[in-house]
Formats: structure tokens, C-alpha cells, sequence
């Protein structure tokens, strides 16, 4: 059994409080330009995420009406994200020393230049800071895009854009502190996520439901065919998301070594089990398969690997794999339709399902008897736990958060667009293009 990769909470404490450089008696570590090659290229692999990947995932799935609404809002928002991470997002999740927030030493990277580094999971590797603040950039973005999926077709535009700018500080970052930093919560406690499964997938699934709950449904829902208006271009979106998630999985590594081996390979067998497993859940209880559910249930394994995918063995991901594809396929299918919300683009269904899936299957899927890498004074029951409460936290946190985010959207500038435009559709009413010219 590996020691854990010098424990996880040694490393991650170690990648979470960048080290400078200056004044050290002992010789400074130099970046490997291997190293620092590859988190360059992980952080495009996940900008190829947004867009192209989500925005075309996201477009081909609402109405021809709205298409460009949707890609507007999910290019605006990953571009405003990034800035508030440089102003103050960076400085608040991995500097100063609180458990769920941080200080303010890194505003506008302050004292960040081309030569102070950030450690890897390795004793003496590092990465430029600067490569590392940019990696992470790209992961508070795509959460708070991730939310637009939930509430398309019906919300202004500039309400997304203050509720993207609230939620994002009060909820990504604190949620982020609590899981990744040495000093947080959840990290303080054992949890594992190593790369975002409550970061990222539960908390933008939570806020997703509260958003259709609070928002309302869409004018004709349940009785209006509102069918993709793209499949194929679903498709081709879902296709860039895999690529693009091993940048997303794999540099959360942090390192181009021989683990990334099973990082890489664990993102691939899950997301091609989901595949299958939604495929074949669509063929028996619905009498055929189809593209979209194919392309969601590649959604669904990455959403369930991201948060295990350098703890399990492949069989471990292979296993995830098909629970999730199954049990998100049952979420979108008969949880949705039962509990009667509006989630447009089943960002709940797929990606908070399976996100509290991968969460917590980590804790039993973690032990070498299932295959995976182990953990110094492991107890199933006690990870599992551990995870739980992890889960837990995020969902009370991000929903509330969320609620009150909305609340605050709805009173500065109104949530929801006039039923006149609704109906003739965001894309003229809004921003004055049409996706297609007739």
C-alpha cells in the first residue's frame, strides 16, 4: 500500500500554501519545466472544458431560440470568475490561516511574480504560483457556469451575472477553503476529493435546484415539447468535456509523473462504464438508447470519478462507473419527474447526484481491498463518515447560499425575464442575434 503519497494532507497543505522563494538558507527548488509544461496544458485542457466544451453541450440541449443566451451566459460568467479569482477569489481560498475563508495577502496576487513557486505532492517538486493560480482559476469558473444549465431558457441575464458574483464568494470559496486547504474543515478531518466532487459538482448541482426551485418552471413545461434542439451538437460539446477533463482530473496531480498513470486511466474507464451503464438503463426501461442519454452519462462518470480518481484502482472505477450512469440516469428520469422541478439541463440530476455518489463511494472504494491506493489508519466506517459529513456541508452551504443569492439577484435587477420574451426566446430579446438565420 502506498503511504498515501507522503499523506495527502501533508501534500495538499504543501500545494495549498504556495512557498516563496526568497531569503531560504537552503538551495530554493527550481519548477521542472516538464512539470510546469503540463499544468500549462492541463489548465487549456480545462478552458477547452468551458468552451467550447460546456457551452455546446448546454447549447445543443435548450431550444434554437436560446441557444446563444446559454453560450453568453456561460462565456461571460467563466470570464468574470476568473477575474474576481485574481482580484480576491485566490487570496480568500488559499492564503491566511482560517478554516473557511482565507486572508487577504494575494489581493490582485500581490507579491506573486514569475520566480515564487507552489509545491506539488512531492518533497522538493514545484510549480510556478502563478501556473497554479491560473489552474485554479479555471475550476472556480466552470462551477459557477455549470449552475446556468439549471435555470436556462428564463432568467436575465444580468441576474445570472449577480448571483454568479454572490455565490461564487460566499459559496465556492469557502466550500473550496474547507476541502483543498491545509488549514480547512473538511481537510483537517481526512476528506478526500482530489478534484472536485463536493467543490465543484455538489456545490454547483445544489445551487442548480435551488435556482429552478426559486426561479420557477418554464412557461409550457410538461405540456410544450422541449426537446434538444441539437443533438449532435450535444455530442460533440460532451465529447470536449472528456478530453478536456483530463486536464481538469489529471492536473490536479499537480505533477507529470508515473501516478498521473492512474489518475488518467481511472477518468477514462469510469466515464466509458457510465457510458454503457446509462446506455443500457435507457434500452431496458425505455425500449431504446440514444445519443443524449450516451452524452449525459459520459457527463455522469466524469462527475462521479472527479472526486476518487487517484484513490480507486481501475476496477474501483470501473464499479463507480456504472453506479453512476444507472443511478444519475435514474435522478433525470424519475426523480425529476417526481419531485416536479424545472432543472433545464438536469445539472442536479447528473451533477450533484453523482457528485454525492463519487463523494462518498470514495471512502469504501479508498480501501486496497477494492483495489485502491489505501490510507495510513484506514476505517471504512470512519472515511465514509467523513465523506458523508463533507456532503453534507456542502449541500446545507451552497443551498443557502444559493437561496439568498437569488433573493439578492431578484431584488436588485428581477430573476425572470417577461413572459412575452420567454416566449419569443432570449437570444433576440436579450442580446439581439439569432443562433440561426432563417
Amino acid at each position: 500500500m502506498r503511504k498515501f503519497r507522503t499523506s495527502l494532507a501533508t501534500a495538499l497543505l504543501l500545494a495549498a500554501a504556495p512557498l516563496i522563494a526568497l531569503g531560504q538558507e537552503l538551495a530554493a527548488p527550481v519548477p521542472d519545466k516538464a512539470d510546469t509544461t503540463w499544468m500549462m496544458l492541463s489548465t487549456i485542457l480545462v478552458l477547452l472544458m468551458v468552451a467550447p466544451g460546456l457551452a455546446l453541450f448546454y447549447g445543443g440541449m435548450v431550444r434554437a431560440k436560446n441557444m446563444l443566451s446559454v453560450l453568453m451566459q456561460v462565456f461571460v460568467v467563466f470570464s468574470l470568475i476568473v477575474v474576481l479569482w485574481v482580484i480576491y477569489g485566490y487570496s480568500l481560498a488559499f492564503t491566511g490561516g482560517g478554516q473557511w475563508i482565507g486572508g487577504f495577502e494575494r489581493l490582485l496576487l500581490a507579491g506573486i511574480t514569475p520566480d515564487t513557486t507552489a509545491a506539488t505532492f512531492t518533497d522538493g517538486v514545484v510549480i510556478p504560483e502563478l501556473v497554479f493560480v491560473a489552474f485554479q482559476s479555471t475550476f472556480a469558473a466552470i462551477t459557477t457556469c455549470l449552475i446556468v444549465g439549471s435555470i436556462a431558457e428564463r432568467v436575465k441575464f444580468s441576474a445570472v451575472l449577480i448571483f454568479a458574483v454572490i455565490w461564487f464568494t460566499a459559496a465556492y470559496l469557502p466550500i473550496a477553503r474547507m476541502v483543498w486547504y491545509g488549514d480547512g474543515f473538511m481537510f483537517q478531518r481526512g476528506a478526500l476529493d482530489f478534484a472536485g466532487g463536493t467543490v465543484v459538482h455538489i456545490n454547483a448541482g445544489i445551487a442548480g435546484l435551488v435556482g429552478s426551485l426559486v426561479v420557477g418552471k418554464r412557461l409550457g413545461y410538461g405540456t410544450v415539447p422541449m426537446a434538444p434542439h441539437n443533438v449532435p451538437m450535444v455530442m460533440i460539446g460532451a465529447s470536449l468535456l472528456w478530453v478536456g477533463w483530463f486536464g481538469f482530473n489529471v492536473g490536479s496531480n499537480l505533477e507529470a509523473n508515473a501516478f498521473t498513470g492512474l489518475v488518467f486511466i481511472n477518468t477514462l474507464v469510469a466515464t466509458a462504464a457510465a457510458i454503457l451503464a446509462w446506455s443500457a438503463g435507457e434500452w431496458i426501461f425505455r425500449g431504446r438508447p440514444t445519443m443524449l442519454g450516451a452524452a449525459s452519462g459520459a457527463v455522469a462518470g466524469l462527475v462521479a470519478i472527479t472526486p476518487s480518481c487517484g484513490f480507486l484502482g481501475v476496477g474501483g472505477a470501473l464499479v463507480l462507473g456504472l453506479i453512476a450512469g444507472f443511478a444519475c440516469l435514474w435522478a433525470v428520469a424519475k426523480l425529476k419527474v417526481w419531485a416536479g422541478y424545472d432543472d433545464s439541463l438536469d445539472v442536479f440530476g447528473v451533477h450533484a447526484v453523482g457528485g454525492i455518489i463519487g463523494a462518498i463511494l470514495t471512502g469504501v472504494l479508498v480501501s486496497p481491498t477494492f483495489g485502491g491506493t489505501g490510507l495510513d489508519g484506514y476505517s471504512m466506517g470512519a472515511q465514509v463518515w467523513t465523506q458523508t459529513l463533507g456532503v453534507l456541508i456542502t449541500i446545507v452551504w451552497s443551498g443557502l447560499v444559493a437561496f439568498i443569492a437569488y433573493k439578492i439577484a431578484d431584488a436588485a435587477v428581477g430573476l425572470r425575464v417577461t413572459e412575452e420574451q420567454e416566449r419569443e426566446g432570449l437570444d433576440t430579446t436579450y442580446h439581439g442575434e439569432r443562433a440561426y438565420q432563417n
